[in-house]
């Protein structure tokens, strides 16, 4: 596992948007070659979107043949609700992008057969030849998607019932009205998330500093589920300065005495496929 320690949410944004891009560029997709990226909602992937779109305004990117799945989506919330994941990945993403809308996978919350749309989502995934790089966000008491504490770290993609907690905290998206929030999600298991070639986890603020050190410093937890991310075998987690409140001084200067070696991770090629060889 690496840990990649920045000084802004800024810097995580460029950091991450720029190792999508080196990845996509290495793997070379084509019309018989897609890239699968797997992509999460919310705040902390929103500027690194931002990035991305501004890279392919450049010419620097295209997603012409790549693949996405998306973690979750809310169960019984119109399509195009604003607190929808995919009104907010369509807005936010996909239609400032050349990716194709075939090639854009989120789960169905309105489907008829909820059980039935998580297995049909497993199976897409397999067909498309498993996830190359899967990015993820964690909440503060460490879930990743909507794999909450207490979630197995085998699950697979599936209907979760949401935890108060996690309604509470979704309340401000809904005119505060915890009534208003979906009681129940579609979500992506943490063994969905772990078959992933690789796997990427953005965490910044204070906030999200204590769920940071029980997954990095404490053992493999279901109470944490991003702790689950310890045992693959391509894990790379991004943080800025303020997620790392929590950590002991020797851990953040050990990750940040790799910085120059992080670096190279998104302007090397070769330093790319050197480290998939020996990490």
């Amino acid at each position: 596992m690496r840990l990649v320690i920045l000084d802004t949410v800024d810097a995580v944004a460029e950091w991450a948007a720029k190792y999508v891009m080196r990845r996509i560029h290495d793997f070379n997709p084509g019309p018989d070659k897609y890239f699968v990226l797997g992509l999460p909602t919310g705040g902390t992937p929103y500027p690194m979107y931002q990035k991305l779109i501004e890279y392919y305004k450049q010419g620097k990117i295209s997603f012409k043949y790549v693949k996405t799945f998306n973690m979750d989506e809310y169960v019984n919330l119109p399509r195009d609700h604003p607190e929808s994941y995919h009104h907010y990945m369509f807005n936010n993403f996909f239609k400032h992008i050349d990716i194709h809308p075939k090639n854009v996978h989120i789960l169905d919350g309105n489907a008829e057969d909820l059980v039935a749309e998580c297995n049909n989502y497993e199976k897409a995934i397999a067909e498309a030849g498993g996830i190359e790089l899967f990015i993820g966000g964690i909440g503060p008491d460490g879930h990743i998607a909507f794999n909450e504490p207490g979630s197995s770290l085998v699950s697979r993609t599936r209907v979760k019932t949401l935890a108060q907690d996690t309604l509470l905290a979704n309340a401000r998206f809904f005119g505060n009205d915890i009534n208003k929030v979906p009681k129940q999600a579609l979500t992506v298991g943490v063994g969905t998330v772990m078959d992933a070639k690789e796997v990427m986890i953005l965490i910044t603020g204070a906030q999200k500093s204590f769920a940071l050190y029980k997954a990095v410093e404490e053992g493999v937890n279901h109470m944490w589920t991003v702790s689950a991310f310890q045992q693959h075998s391509h894990t790379l987690m991004i943080c800025d300065e303020d997620a790392t409140l929590e950590l002991r001084v020797k851990t953040v200067k050990y990750f940040k005495a790799l910085s120059d070696v992080h670096q190279k991770l998104i302007e090397d090629s070769e330093s790319l496929e050197k480290y998939r060889t020996i990490h």
